[in-house]
């Protein structure tokens, strides 16, 4: 280690909200909107309340001066930066957050860089006291979407125009540093850009070493790098971005102060020319030769050379700049987003040691994110969750935000999902060309899961096992959950680090006639189970039913309404959450309706196509109404709630209300059978609706997704074969 790396500060944890406004079109998608944090000043107390001293945050020309430069708005920039000013969180300024900039002007605008230099001019004086500046976030990847790949505005797929539109933004750039400079003379510039590399079979090295050329070119720009020996210097003449537009960045006056380093899972590619090798993935190409362009991470022998590591170490190399991740974001289950910051958090300390001048791991889209997994493109509201959950107005902190306080005072984090690697590191990520791998052990601290021979207990191993998740499956002859001794006795040889009662009595018809083992399966079992990790000091979650509902409220039910069953098995629950959370009040109880699954046979839905593929009709009460609950979504929840150690009472359904007679029209309609073979039952003089919401987050996807997802299950599983015959 060197002195001036002994010299460092310690590594800084900074914050980002999600802020992109994107022109589609005519229109433009907002996501402060769409996340719900243009409406929320509180959020602010949010960042600041983990410990970050620094946000990269929103000064977006679009939302300020949309219809003329002089007509500018600060009124909501004016109140945010104000409250991040008074509590001592500094702010890095972003001008342009993948957009086009507003109506009167463009990407291929020649006067793109005047007109964004007029704006950062306007936007420094407003502020003088913000040091540094991002005028437009991450060039090369906006001018790829907006002018190669024609998925924002101005929607062109043209070399020349992406090359134009990111010689305007570098340009910009320039342009308005120079404009805030003469404000603020101290000024910094903190570059962004993803930063990924693309690999290939031989026969494609020349497209691969073309892209990885590329992939440095907004940096290069402004660094001054791109001189007549540059790879670019000619393709961008040929595209007509003139010798003077070039010679403006010789000076490397634009070279940034920080170097913002971006990175995700599927930046990284790989070019495969054997096309047979990858069934379900649609070939592109060059003009030259076809290919596949795949994901780098599921490639093995690539291993050593992807991931942040030697990319942070290929920036730090090329340009001698201190640099920062600028991005942290994994859309997906919440152990894999802790498993994600902390593989950052650590490796950045790492090549820290190793002598890069690393200043700070930024997590992004602090309250999440909407639609970005179809760049946009698509009006589908699919939530990604953050730092924090917004799903209910009132954001959530999950496990990513403790674990973000204790990395913002430098502190150690530890959770027992960190005990298994990322999927990235797994072998069943790998493409099945890959050869045989070594599968990953089992070590690690495990769930403890009762009713191995129940539907919900079995989707949990399952599910655990996709996400790597370590867990026993417990049968009643080894774990009886009305046998405190039992219980005690499992406890000690799992030594679990929580335990989910997927076990009880389901029977809700004959629970009327079987009171007292319902009363014991679904009430006293859990209330010794909680009894049992109370006294060991780790989570519990247990399942309850809307049937603790007598559906007569005439709306969907949220978890603060008062309980009032009308049925053995609905009291059997409501009795079980009082007793439970009397016995350990930081419990988590999940009420839930209406199972259907792809992995058994014990559901509804399996029964009306069972039913319809035998050629027989379907009766289905048209009168009550529920929420049905897809398993998969359900255990999926289930655990992110755990590991973000929740507790209390969480309605988790799919957000839908549907009679039993409508549920099996949908099924019979998207399995390709005649909707008419459904038929309703007599109805009788009362209607009942037990459907859940929840005033705490819907935590599933709508309905129909589900049931979608379902149907195509039981198109392409060879278990559920026979329906899909039956149907064509």
């Amino acid at each position: 280690m060197t002195n001036e790396t002994q010299r460092m500060p310690g590594l800084e944890l900074w914050g980002g909200v999600e802020c992109t406004i994107v022109r589609l079109g005519d229109e433009y998608r907002d996501q402060t909107v769409e996340t719900g944090h243009a409406g929320r000043p509180a959020d602010i107390d949010l960042i600041a309340g983990l410990g970050i001293r620094t946000v990269r945050y929103p000064i977006l020309w679009e939302a300020i001066a949309p219809e003329r430069p002089d007509a500018c708005d600060w009124r909501w920039t004016d109140e945010r930066l104000g409250m991040l000013r008074a509590r001592g969180v500094a702010v890095i300024g972003g001008l342009l957050h993948h957009g086009s900039g507003p109506r009167y002007t463009s990407l291929l605008d020649p006067d793109f860089p005047e007109k964004l230099a007029d704006f950062a001019a306007r936007a420094a004086e407003r502020y003088p006291w913000i040091e540094m500046w991002t005028p437009v976030n991450e060039p090369l990847t906006t001018a790829r979407f907006s002018g190669l790949y024609g998925h924002w505005y101005p929607h062109r797929s043209d070399y020349p125009a992406f090359l134009r539109a990111l010689a305007n933004e570098c340009a910009g750039t320039l342009a308005a540093m120079r404009a805030i400079r003469a404000r603020i003379p101290g000024a910094k510039l903190l570059q962004t850009e993803d930063l990924g590399k693309t690999f290939s079979t031989a026969p494609l090295r020349y497209q691969a070493a073309h892209e990885n050329d590329r992939r440095w070119l907004s940096l290069d720009l402004l660094c001054g790098r791109v001189g007549k020996a540059h790879p670019f210097h000619d393709i961008l003449v040929g595209a007509g971005v003139g010798l003077a537009e070039l010679e403006r960045f010789e000076s490397g006056e634009g070279r940034p102060d920080l170097l913002g380093i971006n990175h995700y899972l599927t930046s990284e590619r790989f070019l495969d020319h054997r096309t047979e090798l990858y069934p379900g993935h649609e070939p592109g190409g060059n003009g030259r030769d076809t290919y596949v362009d795949a994901e780098a991470v599921r490639v093995k022998r690539l291993e050593p050379d992807t991931g942040i590591g030697p990319r942070l170490r290929e920036a730090w190399e090329r340009y001698g700049i201190p640099l920062a991740v600028t991005e942290v974001h994994h859309g997906c289950h919440r152990d894999e987003q802790l498993r994600w910051f902390a593989e950052v958090w650590d490796t950045a300390q790492q090549v820290r040691r190793d002598g890069v001048d690393l200043r700070a791991v930024t997590l992004w889209s602090m309250f999440g994110n909407v639609d970005w997994r179809f760049l946009l493109t698509q009006r589908r509201g699919f939530y990604d969750v953050g730092v924090f959950d917004a799903r209910s107005g009132t954001p959530r902190p999950t496990i990513i935000a403790a674990a973000a306080r204790a990395f913002a005072k430098g502190e150690a984090f530890d959770h027992p999902v960190l005990d298994s690697p990322g999927w990235w590191r797994r072998p069943p990520r790998l493409y099945a060309w890959n050869g045989r791998c070594r599968p990953l052990g089992s070590g690690g601290r495990k769930l403890l899961v009762t009713g191995a021979t129940g539907t919900l207990g079995n989707a949990f191993a399952r599910i655990c096992g996709e996400r790597a998740l370590p867990f026993c499956l417990t049968a009643r002859d080894e774990l009886d959950i009305c046998d405190e001794r039992s219980i005690a006795a499992a406890i000690a040889d799992h030594r679990p680090w929580a335990v989910i009662n997927a076990a009880g009595f389901v029977r809700v018809a004959d629970a009327e006639r079987e009171r007292d083992a319902c009363m014991a399966a679904n009430a006293d079992g859990p209330e010794a189970l909680a009894r049992a990790c109370a006294a060991a000091g780790i989570p519990f979650v247990t399942f309850s039913s809307d049937l603790v509902f007598d559906g007569r409220i005439g709306r969907p039910y949220r978890e603060d309404d008062p309980v009032s069953p009308a049925c053995v098995y609905g009291v059997s629950k409501a009795e079980a959450e009082r007793r439970v959370l009397a016995a350990m009040p930081d419990a988590l109880v999940l009420r839930t309706s209406a199972f259907f699954g792809p992995w058994d046979r014990y559901n509804f839905a399996w029964y009306v196509l069972s039913r319809l593929a035998s050629g027989e009709a379907v009766t289905a009460c048209a009168h009550a109404e529920v929420s049905p609950t897809y398993v998969p979504d359900l255990c999926h929840a289930a655990l992110d709630l755990l590991i973000d150690g929740e507790k209390g009472i969480w309605h988790l359904a799919n957000p839908g209300r549907v009679s039993w007679f409508d549920f099996a029209r949908a099924i019979a309609a998207g399995a390709g059978f005649d909707p008419e073979l459904v038929e309703p039952l007599d109805a009788p003089s009362e209607r009942t609706l037990t459907a859940l919401a929840s005033a705490r987050g819907a935590m599933l996807r709508p309905f129909e997704d589900a049931l979608a997802e379902y149907l195509v299950l039981v198109r392409d599983s060879p278990e559920l074969a026979p329906f899909a015959e039956a149907a064509e």
